[in-house]
């Protein structure tokens, strides 16, 4: 089966999963790359508001298009209870061409279900998801069974 691991990360704690994810199953990785700096904290403040209003975004030229693949991993931090502005506009760009998604979402601590549903709302119903804490990833603290079997 043929795989994709798409995900934006602001901090490399997404990065860190993503790059996990696409060496246990074998699959090409695409980092999503926004033509907007989410960088520092005028960055964060910028982030948290754009994705509270679910704000689209110009992004950097896709490396792999998602209908090649059987299978698109889609990797998001929670900004203000909701997908990073890049991954949310990658989607909005890409909705209807994933043939088969599974979803992949890390914070500070909360708003993974309403991250979850955004995501399937503007995609399709997952075949599986993921919600880890910052602290889980960064200890390792996790396991990937049954995310992706």
């Amino acid at each position: 089966m043929k795989s994709l691991v798409v995900y934006y990360s602001r901090t490399d704690i997404t990065k860190k999963l993503a790059e996990e994810i696409a060496d246990k199953v074998n699959a090409d990785i695409e980092e999503i790359k926004p033509k907007v700096n989410y960088q520092g904290k005028i960055g964060y403040a910028r982030g948290g508001k754009d994705a509270f209003r679910e704000k689209v975004i110009d992004l950097e030229t896709p490396k792999y298009d998602p209908q090649d693949y059987d299978v698109v991993y889609l990797g998001t931090p929670v900004w203000a209870g909701k997908a990073s502005t890049p991954l949310y506009s990658y989607i909005r760009q890409n909705g209807t061409n994933f043939s088969n998604v599974k979803f992949f979402v890390t914070a500070g601590g909360t708003g993974f279900d309403s991250t979850l549903k955004q995501l399937e709302d503007n995609t399709k119903k997952p075949q599986a998801t993921l919600a880890l804490t910052t602290k889980e990833v960064k200890k390792d603290d996790y396991s990937l069974e049954g995310f992706i079997d």
